[in-house]
């Protein structure tokens, strides 16, 4: 079993750092072929879709004898093109599952950004209220301060107000 930072560096090189490299070239020639482009995005697909599954699959799964080299082994099948592994597991597994379950997927994609765009203004609200209520303390001891001091001679030295809650 490889210790389990060589194997995550391996995963970085093996999953995402040559792949992103053999994106990049498809996209960069001068004539990108339709096919290339359209199996680097099935690529990128499911690496994003393992990737969530790994944050919450690692949880349960991780103590497993070599399942770091099984990850390892699992994207090879995906990008090496002799395997037709790609194109099995997007054609096959998630295809018909996206197609099957398309509508209640941007349902809730909706629901969330909905939900998403409510907490980001209750949150501006709540800061714009915190932010009042600062000024508003500020505002009071800076006219308690010049109630106290009204004048000052010169022979006294002058002091500033110091805000302890703003340090």
């Amino acid at each position: 079993m490889l210790g389990n930072f060589i194997t995550r560096i391996i995963i970085l090189l093996v999953g995402y750092a040559y792949p992103a490299y053999g994106c990049y070239k498809s996209v960069e020639k001068k004539k990108p072929e339709i096919h290339e482009l359209r199996y680097w995005c099935k690529y990128w697909i499911l690496v994003a879709l393992l990737t969530v599954f790994e944050r919450i699959g690692d949880i349960i799964v991780s103590w497993l004898p070599l399942y770091g080299e099984i990850k390892i082994a699992l994207l090879v099948y995906l990008w090496y093109p002799k395997s037709q592994g790609l194109s099995y597991v997007y054609e096959k597994l998630l295809c018909p599952y996206m197609s099957k379950h398309e509508s209640d997927i941007d349902q809730g994609i909706s629901v969330l950004k909905i939900r998403g765009h409510l907490v980001i203004a209750q949150l501006l609200q709540c800061g714009f209220h915190w932010s009042l209520q600062i000024f508003k303390q500020l505002q009071q001891q800076f006219t308690i301060d010049k109630n106290n001091n009204p004048s000052k001679s010169k022979d006294q030295p002058q002091t500033r107000t110091s805000f302890m809650f703003l340090r």
